[in-house]
């Protein structure tokens, strides 16, 4: 437990069984991530079952993260699967087309012809292929290729500053939701939402279903920058989804939005997941080129939450090694993160008793150097508060709620540890807490600690209580 940044990695058919579950875990994963654009329901409700037995073999928390394909606006197919396009063809996007050749092809979203105009860039395949739009004329779009390449079957569509108009939530979507309640998945993650109101939605369903996760927006639309407060006032943490982001906005943009995104998410006390190609060479190399040991260590700089790997653990040839080197260049980056905890606290106000607690027991571990933090809470809102801010003690959050501890897998610098005690006596509250984390190996005898909890006990969203205690310290009268 000394690594602050956590590490969110996707299954797939490289990481299915128990065995490289396990030994991921080992290497460091804390959130693993089930993306419903691949895979079938089975599977994945396989993978979630796997992933609980291996952690409770190795005495870990490890949580579950779905996350939903969204509207992901495609092309067709084609009749021999792939076509080469060079710059200056001609080629049409046909709503009308079923299977597609060297002069057109089909679309699964036939409402992008009411979305594009004249003058307007589309990106397809991520930004590898650049159209530009001449004219629309009934179902047809025509373009002029100004980059080409090969183009193949259902490749991705944007179009170049965002303002595609399909909703975030489709069908499938809404029936993944009932899967990630099913699997009592700890987080979803919602793609392509433009407005708060899509996170109220993906909300409502998910509590309709009757789960509890917390709702992540990916920021991965040119609008959903444009409404990024209203978006972290709707949503538990945003996920920095670079690669569709970059296509929409530019890839030059992207390194200063990251920055922006992370750092007012924090000042939200929101959570934060930096994802896309952080180790896109381990897909197929045993080691990281320098320019990915950089990135990861800089939006560790950045503060984030977490870090996360797709394809390189989902189907990379080396996932176990993936994790590990993630874990290495993460600890490394902590290292030389500095602590400036006062410039953050002296202009700021909390006006409620929980928040307020938190804060102080923040400033009171920071200038007391006390060996940890120990937050005994029912919701997790006192250790994620504590956790927005770097003073260089570690938190460790101990609850009785299992749903809580799940949660606190995604927090940076927190650790969560389940505690039994459920009744109204204090002591027996602080001694269990304490028997915690010095069998956990954190603290030992002797060593001062920054307690927060409520009272009277047991009560959620009631901190108001902090406490300065001696490891061992008889507090009897």
């Amino acid at each position: 437990m000394s690594r602050k940044t956590k590490i969110v990695a996707t299954l797939g058919p490289a990481s299915t069984s128990k065995e490289v579950i396990t030994q991921m875990i080992a290497a460091g994963v804390d959130v693993v991530r089930m993306n419903f654009s691949h895979g079938t329901r089975e599977e994945h409700l396989q993978r979630a079952a796997v992933v609980r037995e291996a952690a409770q073999s190795l005495e870990r928390t490890i949580g579950v993260m779905c996350d939903l394909q969204g509207p992901k606006i495609r092309i067709g197919k084609f009749e021999s699967g792939r076509i080469a396009l060079k710059k200056g063809d001609t080629f049409i996007l046909d709503a009308g087309c079923d299977l597609g050749n060297e002069e057109r092809v089909g679309l699964d979203y036939r409402e992008l012809t009411k979305d594009v105009r004249a003058g307007d860039v589309l990106l397809l395949d991520d930004g590898r292929l650049v159209l530009d739009v001449r004219k629309v004329a009934g179902l047809e779009i025509i373009t002029t290729v100004r980059i080409g390449g090969e183009l193949s079957n259902n490749k991705g569509i944007n179009r170049l500053g965002g303002g595609l108009t399909a909703p975030a939530l489709t069908a499938k979507d809404m029936e993944d939701i009932r899967t990630a309640v099913e699997m009592k998945a700890d987080f979803l993650a919602v793609s392509f939402p433009k407005s708060g109101a899509d996170m109220y939605m993906a909300r409502e369903l998910m509590r309709a279903a009757g789960g509890h996760a917390l709702i992540i927006a990916k920021m991965e639309r040119a609008e959903a920058v444009n409404a990024m407060d209203e978006l972290l006032k709707a949503s538990d943490g945003i996920m920095v989804a670079r690669g569709d982001l970059a296509v929409e906005v530019g890839d030059a943009a992207v390194p200063g939005l990251q920055k922006k995104l992370i750092r007012t998410a924090r000042e939200h006390n929101k959570l934060t997941i930096t994802a896309t190609q952080m180790m896109e060479s381990m897909i197929t190399s045993p080691v990281p080129t320098r320019a990915e040991v950089s990135d990861v260590a800089n939006a560790v700089l950045d503060g984030t939450d977490a870090v996360m790997l797709s394809a390189e653990t989902a189907a990379g040839k080396y996932p176990v090694e993936t994790v590990e080197a993630m874990s290495r260049i993460c600890l490394e980056a902590e290292k030389t993160d500095e602590v400036t905890l006062d410039t953050h606290f002296l202009d700021r106000v909390f006006t409620r008793v929980d928040q307020s607690i938190a804060m102080a027991a923040l400033f009171t571990a920071y200038h007391l150097k006390v060996k940890a933090i120990a937050a005994l809470t029912q919701s997790g809102s006192t250790a994620l508060w504590i956790s927005r801010h770097n003073s260089g003690v570690p938190i460790y959050a101990l609850t009785p709620e299992i749903t809580t501890r799940y949660r606190l897998s995604l927090y940076r610098d927190v650790f969560p540890l389940m505690i039994d005690y459920r009744g109204h006596e204090l002591d027996l509250m602080l001694k269990e807490a304490e028997e915690k984390l010095v069998k956990a190996g954190v603290v030992a005898h002797g060593d001062l600690i920054v307690v927060t909890f409520g009272e009277p006990i047991g009560s959620s969203g009631g901190t108001n209580t902090m406490k300065i205690v001696k490891v061992g310290e008889d507090r009897r009268p």
